[in-house]
C-alpha cells in the first residue's frame, strides 16, 4: 500500500510540477509576443540647407502651423479617444550632427511603450543602442541604429 501511495505522490508531484514549468515558460513567451515595441510615428525629421525657409514655405502653401520645432499633427489614441497624441514634423540644418552617426539627411522617431524594457530586448538581441535613455517633461528618449546604419530616435511620450 506504501509503495502504491508512494507513487501515486510521486506521479501527482511531477504532474503539478510540469504544469507549473508549461505555465511559466507560456507566460514568458505570451510575454514576449505580446509586448509592444513600436505603437506609432512619433516624428519625421530632415535635413535641409534652410530651416526656417522650409517652414515658411510649408506655412504659407501647405498651412502648416508651424513653431521652432516644425509643427505637430495632433490626433486621438484610436484605444481611448480622451488621450492625445501628436506627430512632430520638423526641418533641422542640412549641418545638423543630430542625426549623426547616420549618413542620412533623414531620421523617423518613432512612439514606443515601455523604453526601459524595450532598450533591454534590443541589447540582448544585438541592436546597436547609441545613447542612454534621456528623460525629459515631455518623455524618454533613446537612440539606435537600423541594419542599414540609419539613427532611430524611440519616444515614450510623457502621459497626460
Amino acid at each position: 500500500m506504501k509503495k502504491i501511495s508512494l507513487a501515486v505522490l510521486v506521479i501527482a508531484s511531477s504532474f503539478c510540477l510540469g504544469f507549473a514549468f508549461k505555465a511559466v515558460i507560456s507566460k514568458q513567451s505570451n510575454k514576449q509576443a505580446t509586448m509592444k515595441k513600436v505603437t506609432g510615428i512619433g516624428g519625421i525629421f530632415f535635413k535641409c540647407k534652410d530651416p526656417e525657409k522650409v517652414k515658411q514655405w510649408y506655412k504659407t502653401h501647405l498651412g502648416f502651423n508651424t513653431d521652432q520645432y516644425g509643427v505637430k499633427f495632433e490626433w486621438e489614441q484610436g484605444q481611448d479617444p480622451a488621450k492625445k497624441g501628436y506627430t512632430l514634423w520638423s526641418p533641422f540644418s542640412e549641418k545638423t550632427k543630430y542625426f549623426d552617426p547616420s549618413t542620412k539627411d533623414f531620421m523617423i522617431n518613432y512612439r514606443v511603450e515601455n523604453l526601459e524594457a524595450l532598450v533591454e530586448e534590443l541589447n540582448k538581441e544585438g541592436v546597436t543602442v547609441l545613447d542612454k535613455i534621456e528623460t525629459y517633461e515631455y518623455g524618454k528618449f533613446v537612440h539606435i541604429l537600423d541594419v542599414e546604419g540609419n539613427k532611430i530616435e524611440l519616444w515614450e511620450p510623457t502621459e497626460k
